[in-house]
């Protein structure tokens, strides 16, 4: 069947069609994605603006419609931090029902964490053993670590590369105080849970999604997207720990010149930059692996496992 998994994200709003069945790999047949930057469209009392809602809905329009076009026989909506902390979230999912159809699936940051430790797992296979897998969002850091399909711990931590930025970075280059008091607050806030995943003992392989992993990644050496979904990339700590305070010596438009970098993401750069460093840091990871399936793959597998044979 064609599916389409559409994620209403702390950035963009992306529709994901996939051609898809029990047993086999989801295959890539169309993106279709918009930057909003929910996020960045909060009030002062933590609500989307109408303005938001009123792009929100535009942009749903947008992707229904490509949904369509391609085919697509089930479309699995959903939303992350952005709508599932704002404080108007309610209104704002039942407004977008009405205007749309669409019946937005809110995501726990914990559920983000787990859908994102299954694709993982399903891209790198049992062979991996015990995986700690980090995601760097546009609102929150997920992480989580086990041996199965379901991991053994999850947590999720206000720590995505948006959020950070819009609260603690304004400059242009950013101050160096912000910068650190930044990466004192990234610290903290991380080593408050090392200890629930170590526990667990010391994972066989450590893996990262999200775009900003990717970006770092790719500054770091690894391989252009343009060489395929199945090249090896990694990032290692010493490299990060080179970049990070060059990146913050940088403007926006410096940073997105880099190899790999997007202007649309080169501001949060800086602030997922600090957010890995000090993750690979506290877990201690002197490298990670990038894996191309994160949450939207998590969706549809999941979807998958609920067909009936045949």
């Amino acid at each position: 069947m064609r599916l389409g998994v559409l994620d209403v994200g702390s950035n963009t709003v992306h529709l994901l069609v996939v051609d898809a069945h029990p047993g086999a790999r989801p295959l890539p047949a169309h993106s279709h994605k918009a930057e909003l930057r929910l996020a960045e469209l909060l009030d002062d009392d933590g609500a989307i603006s109408d303005t938001g809602i009123e792009r929100l809905i535009g942009v749903l329009g947008d992707a229904l419609r490509a949904a369509e076009d391609k085919g697509v026989e089930e479309v699995l909506p959903f939303a992350t931090s952005a709508v599932r902390e704002a404080s108007n979230a309610d209104a704002l999912l039942a407004r977008v029902q009405e205007e749309t159809g669409v019946a937005l699936s809110v995501l726990s940051g914990e559920e983000e964490a787990r859908l994102t430790f299954l694709a993982v797992r399903r891209w790198f296979g049992w062979s991996a053993g015990k995986l700690l897998v980090l995601d760097i969002g546009g609102g929150s850091l997920e992480v989580a670590y086990g041996l199965d399909e379901e991991p053994d711990a999850a947590a999720s931590l206000p720590l995505g590369a948006g959020r950070l930025t819009a609260a603690w970075l304004p400059g242009d280059p950013p101050d160096p105080a912000d910068v650190r008091a930044l990466r004192r607050h990234v610290r903290t806030e991380i080593a408050r849970r090392v200890g629930e995943f170590a526990r667990h003992g010391a994972p066989d392989h450590a893996v990262a999604t999200s775009k900003t992993f990717r970006q770092l990644a790719r500054i770091g050496g690894a391989a252009r997207s343009a060489e395929g979904l199945y090249v090896q990339r990694t990032l290692g700590r010493a490299a990060l720990e080179e970049w990070v305070p060059r990146l913050a010596g940088m403007t926006v438009k410096q940073r997105a010149e880099l190899p790999g970098v997007s202007e649309g993401r080169a501001g949060q750069l800086l602030a997922g930059a600090l957010v890995a460093e000090a993750a690979m840091d506290l877990f201690g990871l002197d490298e990670i692996e990038i894996c191309p399936w994160a949450l939207r793959e998590g969706v549809i597998l999941r979807r998958l496992d609920h067909l009936p044979p045949g």
